[in-house]
């Protein structure tokens, strides 16, 4: 199966993008995940520009989620709540038919930020039928480096709960 990851983070060097990144190299073989990080470079929503055509942006990333077989979506927390690129990310698709039943799960890279964690599964369990909130994979890599991150994700425990993470949402995704 063929897995959207969506970062939250505008970042370059961002810890849940970081986090992702190692997901997408250590998945089960049969399995693949693409990271898309770029939700900064979508325009600012506005309901004027979802006529046909869309802008270049936001028509590649609805192309990306059509094609993919499930989302999984990670996020920081800005000021308690779901940070405005990711925000806007999702208002591009409300009343767009590419998520309605597309499969979404969370992961996070913090032991924080369940506010934001709670608002995002609301929006998400109102944008599409598909949302598994008992589908969740949590890491602690604050402040952490991306090599950092990928050795932490590489240790065995780490290792195995990523990869069950991956099979148990391909399983949702199959069903």
């Amino acid at each position: 199966m063929y897995f959207l990851a969506i970062s939250g983070s505008t970042r370059k060097l961002s810890t849940n993008t970081a986090m992702l990144r190692a997901m997408s190299r250590i998945a089960p073989s049969d399995h693949s995940i693409s990271v898309f990080d770029r939700v900064g470079d979508l325009p600012v929503f506005s309901t004027d520009l979802e006529a046909v055509p869309l802008p270049d942006s936001v028509q590649r990333f609805t192309e990306l989620i059509c094609r993919c077989d499930g989302l999984i979506i990670s996020s920081p927390e800005y000021v308690r709540a779901i940070p405005g690129g990711l925000k806007n990310a999702l208002d591009w698709l409300v009343s767009r038919d590419e998520i309605i039943n597309k499969p979404i799960a969370l992961m996070h890279a913090s032991h924080r930020g369940d506010d934001m964690l709670a608002q995002l599964r609301n929006v998400l369990s109102t944008v599409s039928s598909r949302f598994a909130d008992e589908l969740f994979l949590r890491f602690e890599l604050m402040n952490k480096s991306p090599a950092e991150i990928d050795e932490h994700l590489a240790l065995p425990k780490n290792h195995v709960a990523a990869a069950d993470f991956v099979s148990r949402f391909a399983a949702y995704c199959g069903q």
